[in-house]
């Protein structure tokens, strides 16, 4: 395991710090950990979305601490600090979503050794989506809390059918290592505005994430490629054919969300016994990035819920 570095610029507890680790097909990925205080509960393992980066997280680690819990969390690969495709570093690339799957591996194997338990896990949107297919897996978390999964996307579904279309058009062509249509190296929330964005009503939270990605411009990301938006389709579609696994699981929900599919995740829960959807009127997709309430409010509710599960 590579050596520990500390963490910067996140806001989280004291302790933090960040390792690389190294997939089954030799990419590399980064893992940060903010210790469990002294008598603490435990561990919770936190599954960033795309375009996300381990430090962003340093608040929401910062308010599991104060509650006894340490954290980890993920730079999966081609965003944060991993290991990118591209000379252009800020194009959002995986060849398939099955590479995130190594990436978990290795992540578990890591934290299994240094918290010596398995730990629940806080996934949010695309982490969502991975996460569910490492519970398909087998893959068996004392419990999990999805923040906006990504289990389908909320474009018309015309649009999605043709973007399928061309992706695998593409693909066969070995055309998709381009960028995605509509988007490129200015799509994201270093270069867009607070008005009118589709993550938060948080102002400061909004500001904290554009400064974060200012003072180290690695944190960046632009829009996806066409390999990874139809790769994204192709998992999310075989997704929706999988049974729920028997993991006690809780779903939240913005009722202002614009990115991800609410219809999916509502449907997701309808099969998943056991389950609890909460939704916030008013938040958009990032409900650990919202305004205090909405963001306490999901975060007590999920370590309420590892409270009765974890191990």
């Amino acid at each position: 395991m590579a050596v520990a570095r500390p963490l910067e610029r996140d806001g989280g507890p004291p302790g933090g710090h960040a390792r690389y680790l190294t997939a089954l097909d030799g990419a590399r990925i980064r893992l940060g950990h903010w210790p469990a205080p002294e008598g603490g509960k435990g561990h919770v393992l936190i599954l960033p979305g795309r375009t996300e980066y381990i430090e962003k997280y340093g608040l929401v680690a910062r308010d599991l601490h104060a509650a006894g819990w340490g954290s980890f969390a993920l730079d999966w690969r081609g965003q944060g600090l991993a290991d990118r495709a591209f000379s252009d570093g800020l194009k959002g690339h995986v060849g398939d979503f099955a590479e995130f799957q190594r990436d978990l591996d290795v992540a578990l194997d890591a934290i299994r050794d240094i918290a010596g338990a398995r730990v629940p896990w806080l996934a949010h949107s695309m982490g969502g989506c991975i996460a569910l297919r490492g519970l398909i897996r087998g893959k068996t978390p004392p419990a999990i809390a999805f923040s906006a999964p990504m289990l389908g996307l909320s474009n018309p579904a015309g649009q999605l059918r043709a973007l399928g279309l061309v992706a695998g058009l593409a693909r066969l062509f070995r055309l998709d290592n381009g960028y995605a249509p509509t988007t490129g190296p200015t799509y994201g929330i270093a270069t867009e505005r607070f008005e009118g964005n589709n993550l938060t009503t948080d102002p400061e939270q909004y500001a904290r994430m554009k400064a974060q990605i200012a003072a180290e411009p690695r944190f960046g990301l632009g829009g996806p490629s066409l390999r990874w938006m139809g790769a994204a389709l192709r998992e999310m579609a075989a997704l929706a054919q999988a049974p729920s696994p028997a993991i006690p699981a809780l779903f939240g929900l913005g009722l202002d969300e614009a990115i991800v599919g609410p219809a999916q995740i509502r449907a997701r829960v309808a099969n998943w016994p056991g389950a609890e959807l909460v939704e916030y009127p008013g938040a958009r997709h990032e409900l650990l990035m919202e305004r205090a309430e909405i963001r306490d409010d999901f975060l007590g509710r999920s370590m309420a819920l590892f409270a009765r599960h974890a191990s």
